[in-house]
């Protein structure tokens, strides 16, 4: 079990991973948004397998929604970057055309 300590720094860890992530989608680096989707998710885990602990004390409840509050600001920024190119990608590959020629590029 997580001290309120140990609680906060953990969603301070997860603020600094969001925004890497932002940064990583505002530059189109797929890859690397990826991986630390991968990080911010075990961070979550990491949450989960503590259980409730403790209440946490007024200044850490406060600290705690500041980071909350700052990974969904994150979280929209970073989708409203990925959508369309989530869009564009679903085009390609619901293209007949694409879809023809991958198919004839790895001969299915």
């Amino acid at each position: 079990m997580m001290n309120g300590q140990e609680v906060i720094s953990l969603y301070e860890a997860m603020v600094g991973i969001t925004d890497q992530m932002l940064a990583a989608a505002t530059a189109s680096d797929w890859d690397r948004l990826a991986t630390l989707e991968l990080q911010c998710a075990a961070c979550v885990r990491q949450l989960k397998a503590s259980g409730d602990g403790q209440p946490l004390a007024a200044q850490e409840r406060t600290r705690k929604v500041d980071a909350i509050r700052r990974m969904l600001a994150a979280d929209r920024q970073i989708r409203d970057l990925t959508q369309p190119w989530m869009a564009k990608l679903s085009a390609m590959i619901n293209n007949k055309g694409t879809e023809r020629r991958l198919a004839r590029a790895y001969g299915i």
